[in-house]
Formats: C-alpha cells, structure tokens, sequence
C-alpha cells in the first residue's frame, strides 16, 4: 500500500547528498561568490546562476541603478523572489549576492532546498577585490573601508550559520573550489 502522502514531509532533505542540492555560494562582496562559482560549476559539470545577474535580468535594470531608483528594501524583494525561482530549478551552483542570506526568511529557503557555502575572506582580501571596482552600491559612501569593515563584523554571526565554511583566501581561484569539493565530499545532512 502506498504511503500517506500527508505523512510525507517534503520539506526533508536529511536523505539528499550533496550532488542532489544546489550549492549556494554566501558572503560578502569580494569574497569571490561569482567567479569561484564559475569555477565551480566548470569542475561539477552543473549550470551556474549568480543572482545578481539574474535580478538585472528581470528587472532590466542594474544593481547600482535599483538601489539608486527604488531602495535597498525594494531590491531585496526582488531579490527573494529570483533566489525563490532559482532554488526550485534543479540542482546548480548559485552565487547569492553579500546581503542575500541576511533575511531570515531566504535562509530558510536555502536551508531547505540547497547546501549553503559562506566564502570567509578576512577584510584586508575582501578590501583587495572589492576596492579595484566602483560598482557596489554598499561602498558608494564616505570611508569604504570602514563600511565593509563594519559589514563584515555584522553579517559574521549570520553567514557562519551556512552549511559549511570555507576560506576564500586571496590567491588562484581553484584552490578555493578544490576546498569546496572537499568540504562538500565531508558533508552529512542534519538529522
């Protein structure tokens, strides 16, 4: 006799290894979500999607000109929405923008429906990438640095609630994907 189906809980992915979940890249800007990611993708063979990318896609807009023209809160709407489309798709390699995982309800999600990655760099590496650009919509103040400083000190607690952490350390890029695999062939679901 088939099993109830209101005894299924669908929402349970205790029994899923890591080759049926997408792999959600988190962290702050410059830790290297997007071209670790690519890289990534290229070594699992799996589709790679990073988020910002997809939010200018249907916004038809830029990051830099939906902050400027509609808000951080409006954009992270946005944002929700487009991290929901793409975590129903099938299994791939995301890279979520730096504040994606501070709601708590899209950590939820990703809990349920991938396996989260915070790419810990420490401030001088992050300063490093994110200083040779002048898109980041966080960094258009006065002293930078000390933003993503504090950035950095208040997001900490929350991306070290991810799945697993792996350093992104400023060197050749594989060196992180190689400890991502790594990290990913030691990883046991939660009960």
């Amino acid at each position: 006799m088939p099993e109830d189906p209101s005894s299924i809980n669908k929402s349970d992915h205790t029994k899923a290894s890591w080759q049926d979940r997408t792999i959600a890249l988190v962290g702050l800007m410059g830790a290297g979500k997007s071209t670790v990611g690519r890289r990534l993708a290229e070594a699992l063979g799996r589709p790679f999607f990073d988020s910002d990318d997809e939010i200018e896609k249907a916004a038809g807009l830029s990051v830099s000109d939906i902050f400027a023209l509609h808000g951080e809160a409006e954009f992270r709407r946005g944002e929700q929405r487009v991290l929901e489309r793409l975590l129903d798709g099938p299994p791939h390699i995301l890279a979520t923008g730096g504040g994606a995982y501070l709601n708590a309800d899209t950590r939820a999600l990703m809990r349920e429906k991938a396996i989260t990655v915070w790419l810990n760099a420490d401030l001088e590496t992050l300063w490093k990438r994110v200083s040779k650009r002048t898109h980041r919509p966080l960094l258009k103040r006065a002293n930078p640095k000390g933003v993503l400083t504090d950035l950095l000190e208040a997001r900490r607690p929350i991306y070290e609630e991810a799945d697993l952490i792996v350093p992104s350390v400023d060197g050749p890029h594989n060196m992180t994907v190689d400890k991502i695999i790594e990290a990913l062939k030691a990883w046991k679901p939660t009960a």
